[in-house]
């Protein structure tokens, strides 16, 4: 993504007042794996691939067609067991210009230390962020991606998605996988991401090829995320 003279430009004036509405269509919790497997350049593409997908025309005119025009979104960083941190936290997106905020912030955040993939950790800390999110909704989604099964959570993937679904959360996945790619289970990880993480009503999964893959994967689950 390269616009960062005008995200710069637009970050102060998209910046939220005081006293904006607290009401939005949509709380967002997007999950990123930032585990070991990922090397800074693979890193790298998938914050671009997160900025550019959040800051695309159709995802904004998706926020558009929503009753109150808004949604939430924090993004969250997850590995290690116990270690899932809040990069970027809640921001209010309505239209170009907080968009780009939120892509700007996406891009500064540091990278946070993680190892493993401790999924069931992961939905644990965004079922929290979303209980004490700053903003109000009828929809609460949390949006995992990652490269690989759960390995080593304190709780299993399938008690975590289980209790954020018994409390009105909606949990997807983005599975970053190769074609072929296979488990050791010996099956897709999008096959183990529909069994072990994503649960709710219109639960689902999608598949991104590689990291320079994640725009358009990401994009295309936003939109049907918030639409």
């Amino acid at each position: 993504m390269r616009r960062r003279p005008l995200l710069a430009s637009l970050v102060a004036a998209s910046t939220p007042a005081l006293g904006q509405p607290r009401e939005v269509d949509l709380l967002l919790a997007l999950a990123v794996d930032a585990s070991g497997s990922i090397d800074p350049d693979e890193f790298q593409l998938q914050r671009e691939g997160y900025a550019e997908a959040l800051t695309h025309p159709s995802v904004l005119g998706a926020i558009r067609g929503r009753p109150h025009g808004a949604i939430a979104v924090a993004m969250v960083e997850w590995g290690s067991p116990g270690g899932a941190a809040t990069v970027v936290e809640w921001m209010r997106v309505t239209d170009g210009a907080s968009a780009i905020a939120l892509a700007e912030a996406v891009l500064r955040a540091p990278r946070s230390p993680q190892s493993w993939n401790a999924i069931g950790d992961a939905l644990d800390h965004c079922a929290r962020l979303l209980a004490t999110a700053p903003f109000q909704a009828a929809e609460r989604v949390i949006d995992l991606s990652g490269d690989g099964p759960d390995l080593r959570s304190n709780r299993a993937a399938t008690a975590a998605r289980d209790a954020a679904v018994t409390a009105g959360i909606t949990v997807n996945a983005l599975a970053v996988a190769a074609a072929g790619q296979v488990t050791r289970a010996g099956e897709p990880l999008a096959e183990t991401y529909r069994r072990e993480v994503i649960g709710g009503p219109g639960a689902f999964v999608v598949t991104a090829e590689d990291r320079r893959d994640i725009a358009r994967a990401l994009r295309a689950k936003l939109i049907r995320e918030i639409a």
